[in-house]
């Protein structure tokens, strides 16, 4: 039993020790104190009494159990609990301690036990000058072609100085000598470059190699400095510069990978030939860690790791590497190497609400809320949270690394009907680690869309004398939207023109759109005729769009030809005088006809279907004009006289008659028998033909005798040149 309770006194105990260690903690005073001392001080020495800054008397110093605690295994300080005094511990070399890091800085605290209370604290290590600028090359090699023209500038291989501030490396002096001068120049990390410019040209042949002595100075009291020698050989010319293939390499690498490793590689190139374009590589003005660090191959390029690395020592690591052509001539680029700390927990995410579906048209609504963590530490658990820049929705960050993920802007399901969202979670770790979140959101539809038409206007062509209830087109209208909001019903709209009598012409299927000809359409009566028809979803309200339809009649060949000259009353005779002079093409006559058609349909053309003699006359068939074919002779007298008598007789069915006066001719008319009067009398028929190919026609139907034979051979004979310009039945 008693060890039983023992055990449970245990975490009541710790309990009660963490409750007053986190009690002191927060009774820690925010400010810390600063103290400070030179480097290099002998240890012992005293640094500072604490007991003002402790606001102590010196007896309670060892009866609240004072001491000093630092981060490390190593103790720089000393606490003496009886007086307050801080003393070193140790000998303190800032450049050890802190490298090129300024101030120099070591945190402390004093730690009172009873009760528990802490003080921060900073002791502060101010550099000396005890390290002089050290050149890692004694000896500075520079070849300089002959060609180099005055002004260029030469970088060179500066000078590391370990102390900082004022005592730092200062300035650089170059001996003596005609070609070349130094010139200084700062970089943004605020290091002194040194540069050599030229003064006068170079001539191989004059002295092909020049010695320098550059000296570099710091600026402590007294000053401490170091020399370097810098050989110039003069080449030959070399006019091209190797150029990487990047001026910035950023590379990183995990904290644990093996020596050997590459880290990366470099590639410049150089147009020259020969070994003016072969190029080596080397590490330019790289600090002695760096050197120990990595190691550089001259032919291929590649950096790769000399000794492992510790990200909680160094983090970043800025390699300058230089490419130096056969001919001297180098260009340089820097490779940033981060190195990378392990990170192996993946982040998560914890999903609370979840709406999946959501009505068009809405905005700043609320999709989802979840939460993010990671199990990490520092930036290993510190996440990012991200979706797609393509939606139409953004990531709202709240308290204790919730978020919740709202609409950004009115969603339109017509464009979009459903969004797949991936939600991106990662840390900020080396390298980094990520999860992704799916979810899919649909986009119910809302009644937002009005019915389109594909045409505003539609044109539709219809010959006449259609059957009743001939489909004659059809309209079509889509909507955008979905469901009963989508379903389409189509409707005629009332006519503008109050006379058209709409309702009886045509129909429209409400469902489809198709459109149907009530009646027969008569061309002559009404040639075209336009109306609206209307389309209206079923959503609520209803939405409706209209287009305008066209109806065009398009023609039959439905009326035959009308002659209006000569009239055909069907009692009297027309009769056409011809002189007896008359000259083949002598104009007899012209017959005038119309139809009540259109287009190819009312185009007209003439033709002689029969004659007392079919080589006198001849019409023209595009014109009506009956002309003379040839001269008169004797025979045209004898058959004047025989259509005369036949003239005379009656007949129901002639739709016109031709006559010839009876007694005597003026004397000017053709006289073949030497009366100068006509002895005969002479008679045709025209036929009328439409000009769409039917075999409908209208004629002039006089009376028609028998012809003689051999009269109708002179007649063929007359002139049988002038009879071929006409068209004869």
């Amino acid at each position: 039993m008693e060890a039983g309770e023992g055990k449970e006194r245990v975490p009541k105990q710790r309990q009660v020790l963490i409750f007053f260690v986190l009690l002191g903690i927060a009774q820690a005073s925010s400010q810390p104190r600063h103290y400070s001392v030179a480097e290099e001080t002998e240890s012992g020495s005293f640094v500072a009494n604490l007991l003002k800054d402790l606001g102590l008397e010196i007896g309670e110093l060892a009866v609240r159990g004072a001491r000093v605690v630092s981060k490390g295994k190593k103790m720089h300080l000393q606490f003496d609990k009886q007086t307050g005094d801080l003393f070193l511990n140790e000998k303190l070399d800032r450049e050890e301690l802190c490298g090129p890091t300024e101030p120099c800085v070591l945190p402390f605290q004093v730690l009172l036990e009873n009760p528990l209370q802490f003080f921060q604290a900073e002791l502060r290590i101010r550099d000396i000058n005890d390290h002089s600028p050290v050149f890692l090359d004694k000896e500075i090699l520079l070849k300089i072609p002959e060609s180099i023209t005055p002004g260029t500038t030469f970088l060179i291989e500066r000078a590391q100085d370990l102390d900082v501030g004022t005592n730092s490396l200062q300035n650089y002096t170059i001996s003596p000598n005609f070609h070349f001068h130094l010139n200084l120049q700062d970089s943004l990390d605020g290091i002194i470059l040194p540069q050599l410019v030229l003064n006068r040209a170079l001539d191989r042949e004059e002295q092909p190699e020049i010695r320098l002595t550059l000296t570099a100075v710091d600026g402590g009291t007294p000053p401490r400095s170091s020399t370097a020698l810098v050989r110039i050989e003069v080449m030959d010319i070399n006019d091209n510069v190797p150029e990487f293939a990047k001026l910035l390499y950023e590379v990183q690498i995990p904290e644990d990978s093996p020596i050997g490793s590459q880290v990366a590689i470099v590639s410049a190139r150089d147009l020259d030939i020969g070994t003016n374009g072969e190029i080596s590589y080397a590490f330019f003005q790289a600090s002695e860690d760096i050197r120990k660090t990595f190691r550089l191959s001259a032919k291929s390029g590649k950096l790769l790791l000399r000794q492992t690395l510790d990200f909680e020592s160094i983090q970043t690591y800025t390699v300058n590497i230089q490419a130096t052509d056969g001919g001297g001539l180098s260009g340089t680029c820097v490779v940033f190497v981060q190195v990378m700390d392990l990170n192996d927990n993946p982040p998560e995410l914890t999903m609370s609400t979840l709406i999946n579906q959501i009505p068009e048209n809405l905005q700043d609504t609320l999709i989802a809320v979840f939460s993010v963590s990671d199990p990490d530490s520092g930036d290993n658990g510190r996440t990012v949270c991200s979706i797609q820049d393509d939606l139409p929705f953004f990531l709202k960050p709240s308290v204790e690394n919730f978020y919740t993920l709202v609409i950004s802007t009115a969603l339109d399901r017509e464009t979009r009907s459903e969004y797949n969202i991936t939600i991106t979670v990662t840390d900020l770790g080396t390298p980094r680690l990520k999860i992704q979140h799916n979810i899919t959101v649909l986009v119910s539809d809302v009644n937002d869309n009005a019915p389109a038409f594909t045409q505003t206007s539609y044109t539709l062509f219809v010959r006449e004398n259609n059957s009743p209830a001939l489909h004659i087109g059809s309209v079509s209208a889509t909507d955008r939207d979905s469901g009963t909001n989508a379903q389409v019903t189509y409707s005629l709209l009332p006519p503008q023109d109050p006379h058209l009598p709409l309702a009886s012409l045509v129909s429209i299927n409400a469902d489809n759109g198709h459109l149907f000809a009530l009646r027969s359409l008569d061309y002559e009566a009404l040639q075209a005729f336009e109306f609206r028809v209307g389309a209206t979803d079923r959503g609520s309200p209803e939405l409706s769009s209209e287009a305008l339809v066209r109806v065009l009649v398009l023609d039959a060949n439905d009326n035959s030809p009308f002659v209006l000259y000569p009239l055909q009353n069907g009692s009297a005779p027309c009769t056409e005088l011809v002189p007896r002079a008359a000259e083949p093409g002598y104009l007899v006559t012209k017959v005038v006809a119309v139809d009540g058609d259109s287009g190819q349909n009312a185009w007209l053309s003439y033709q002689l279907l029969k004659a007392t003699e079919p080589g006198l006359f001849g019409v023209w068939a595009h014109n009506g004009e009956v002309r003379t074919a040839r001269l008169l002779l004797f025979l045209l007298s004898v058959l004047l006289f025989v259509a005369v008598r036949l003239c005379r007789r009656s007949r129901a069915a002639s739709v016109g008659r031709c006559s010839v006066p009876e007694g005597p001719f003026p004397g000017h008319l053709v006289d073949v028998s030497g009366t100068e009067t006509l002895s005969q009398s002479y008679q045709y028929e025209v036929c009328l033909t439409g000009g769409s190919g039917t075999n409908e026609f209208k004629f002039l139907k006089p009376i028609i005798p028998n012809f003689v034979a051999q009269g109708a051979e002179r007649v063929n004979e007359a002139n049988p040149s002038f009879r071929k310009s006409f068209e004869f039945s």
